[in-house]
């Protein structure tokens, strides 16, 4: 048994070799991709909300982002969703900068409007962090928006899978 066996151990050092070879070859090709996954990654900063009437509020979301990748991340378009304790989800409408500085200007309990809106079209250029805020209306009372589990926020890429940032409850 031991001389069939014979030519396979005389390969066994090479087929060593070239499964080593094909491992290093598998992580320089990973290693060289690391930054080409376009994503953004981020916190929301501070939360602050507004009874607009009985049945709607608003919530203005104020978050960080970051663009780890080699490329640059291009806004297509963004949504908010509000999660209630129960699971049930809302989404709300999110307000136009024009819109959302008539917010700050007629509702001075907001208190100081800090960043510029995200919007369609903002450029986050590689390896970028960006501070940035979103008005957004939700039909639901001001006390269902205070006792939410979370806000997710949402931003699609124009070439890349949706990215989302969760709010954490503190």
């Amino acid at each position: 048994m031991r001389k069939a066996l014979e030519p396979y151990m005389k390969l066994a050092p090479f087929a060593g070799i070239g499964i080593a070879l094909v491992a290093i070859a598998i992580a320089a090709v990973l290693y060289v991709q690391r930054g080409a996954h376009v994503v953004l990654k981020g916190s929301v900063q501070k939360v602050r909300t507004l009874a607009l009437d009985e049945n709607s509020s608003a919530a203005v979301i104020d978050f960080r982002a970051t663009n780890p990748s080699d490329y640059p991340f291009i806004v297509r378009e963004v949504s908010v969703v509000l999660v209630e304790p129960d699971g049930t989800t809302h989404e709300g409408l999110v307000v136009s900068e024009v819109d959302a500085m008539r917010l700050f200007e007629y509702y001075p309990v907001l208190g100081q409007k800090f960043n510029d809106s995200l919007i369609a079209r903002t450029k986050i250029n590689p390896r970028e962090t960006i501070d940035r805020m979103l008005a957004v209306r939700f039909e639901v009372p001001e006390q269902r928006l205070q006792g939410r589990q979370n806000l997710r926020i949402r931003i699609s890429e124009l070439d890349a899978p949706p990215s989302e940032i969760e709010e954490v409850q503190r």
